[in-house]
């Protein structure tokens, strides 16, 4: 069976609706509600959080056969136990639903009919795809709103000819010390991106700056730079203090290992405070007193009000992916902890898009800022994107086996809405013969960098995530992202397909929608 019979032509004539769950006002398309996909009880919300549970990295080998309902995973009112997989590799999730689409038995992953041969699904049966005609797709009352079905419909723009972006400046230009600079060099940088190219300068003037480029930009070294700086060439008169916010653990972490390789040698030190871990460790970096502390919202927060981090005195403060903090709803606590900051600082906020809220926060806490923007349009221009229907969504978990087992589908990131129905997905996946692993908010912040290590490692090649993994992650030569379910809002989208594409690299996005 070929896929593309699902996609729609880029070019035809579309004037209907896909589900949405909020945020993009684009349509005033309202029908009845449609009941969820997933039965199970996990909820979107705060990735931040301390959190529990245990992750599974599913790396069964590949095949071109799936697995045949032979699966017995523990859930809900399944009487299979644990069970193990026909595969071996799986051991089960102990995640628990009341009553389940999956399968022939209540709750479980296996078993049933024919529909439920396919990664121990129930998604069977005979229907029509595709078309070429108008889209017929139904609207689903979701918070009110609707995402119009050509936003997820845009052919990439292959432009060869076109001149590639002249920097103003070469690192080796810039007024830092000559230490940041080898260090740099060593890095292999030689050209700033646009964003760097603009911003660096106003940073080591002093001034505020509100950063806004697409992301993959370079966004992290536009302000690691310039305040690594500041940190060196300040000593030994002054002992400068940095506080980089940011969304999720696994943004932290990678800023982390940005600023390791920029503060080589430099006698620098960091702290990575997020939720999720233990605080002892995070309390033994902060004793150390580092010039740089790395944190989420919420673990920062509790830190400050446990008197265990002071920050009177840290008069550089960086906003990273501030959209996306609102988003998950912590604008109360960075305005507390903006508050505790000195008025005489240094502030930055770096951002892929710009909602009324951060505008807000810019007014009420940056100093004549700088705008820098080199965002040119909401979606990569590298970016083939594209809509897979699915009339009967028995059978969604069937079409996606066919687009996994298409060619060119080298390492897929696949996003769903809720952290329970991510793990059945990659369960079912797994089912399937793939090597798949998955990050949710009921991951331990360790288990959820060892599956994305092996995602960028290519020990895997599918991530099934949910939102957590949508913005700032660098993971190189993604070559699909998947939308499995319709993210909340169109930012939400933009930031998902924004994990390909990257880097000049060309590639492709689908959205699963109701035919």
């Amino acid at each position: 069976m070929r896929f593309s019979r699902f996609f729609k032509k880029p070019g035809a004539k579309v004037n209907s609706t896909v589900p949405g769950h909020g945020g993009s006002t684009d349509s005033d398309a309202t029908s009845k509600p449609s009941r969820p996909h997933s039965s199970g009880s996990g909820r979107s919300g705060s990735e931040n959080s301390s959190e529990s549970g245990h992750s599974k990295v599913h790396t069964s080998p590949s095949s071109g056969h799936s697995s045949r309902g032979h699966s017995a995973s523990a859930s809900g009112g399944s009487s299979s136990g644990h069970g193990s997989s026909s595969r071996g590799g799986y051991s089960g999730s102990q995640s628990r639903s009341s009553g389940s689409r999956f399968g022939g038995s209540r709750g479980g992953f296996g078993g049933g009919s024919r529909g439920g041969s396919r990664g121990g699904s129930s998604y069977g049966g005979r229907s029509s795809y595709g078309g070429h005609g108008r889209a017929r797709t139904p609207s689903r009352r979701v918070s009110g709103t609707t995402i119009p079905l050509h936003k997820f419909i845009n052919k990439a723009e292959y432009k060869f000819d076109e001149k590639p972006y002249e920097p103003t400046h070469n690192f080796a230009d810039f007024e830092i010390v000559d230490s940041v600079k080898k260090n740099i060099a060593d890095k292999g940088y030689e050209r700033p991106t646009p964003i760097q190219d603009q911003a660096i300068p106003h940073i080591l003037q002093g001034k505020d700056v509100v950063g806004l480029a697409n992301t993959g930009t370079g966004k992290t070294a536009a302000f690691l730079i310039p305040l690594i700086n500041k940190i060196v060439a300040g000593r030994p008169t002054a002992h400068e203090k940095v506080l980089i916010m940011v969304p999720t653990r696994e943004l932290a972490t990678q800023i982390y290992d940005e600023f390791v390789g920029f503060a080589k040698g430099l006698h620098i030190y960091s702290a990575v405070c997020v939720g999720g871990v233990g605080v002892g460790s995070q309390i033994s970096q902060l004793r150390r007193r580092p010039n740089v502390v790395i944190a989420t919202p919420g673990r920062l927060k509790d830190l400050v009000k446990r008197k265990l981090l002071k920050l009177e005195n840290c008069a550089n403060v960086v906003l990273d992916e501030a959209d996306r903090m609102l988003d998950m709803g912590f604008v109360d606590d960075i305005r507390f902890i903006l508050s505790m900051l000195p008025k005489e600082r240094l502030t930055l906020f770096f951002s892929a898009t710009m909602p009324p809220e951060i505008k807000n926060l810019i007014k009420e806490f940056l100093h004549d800022p700088v705008h820098v923007s080199v965002k040119m349009r909401d979606t990569s221009a590298n970016v083939d994107q594209d809509v897979v229907r699915v009339k009967d969504r028995k059978r969604k978990l069937e079409v996606l086996e066919e687009v996994l087992r298409s060619d060119g589908m080298n390492k897929v990131l696949i996003f769903g809405r809720t952290k329970f129905g991510v793990e059945k997905l990659a369960h079912a996946i797994h089912e399937m013969g793939f090597k798949v692993g998955s990050i949710h908010g009921n991951k331990t912040q360790a288990h959820r960098q060892k599956s994305l290590n092996l995602f960028k490692t290519g020990e895997i090649n599918i991530l099934v995530a949910t939102d957590v993994a949508a913005r700032g992650l660098d993971i190189p030569q993604v070559s699909h992202v998947i939308n499995y379910e319709v993210p909340a809002t169109y930012d939400d989208y933009v930031h998902r397909i924004g994990r390909t594409g990257r880097a000049d690299q060309h590639g492709k996005a689908l959205t699963f929608v109701d035919a």
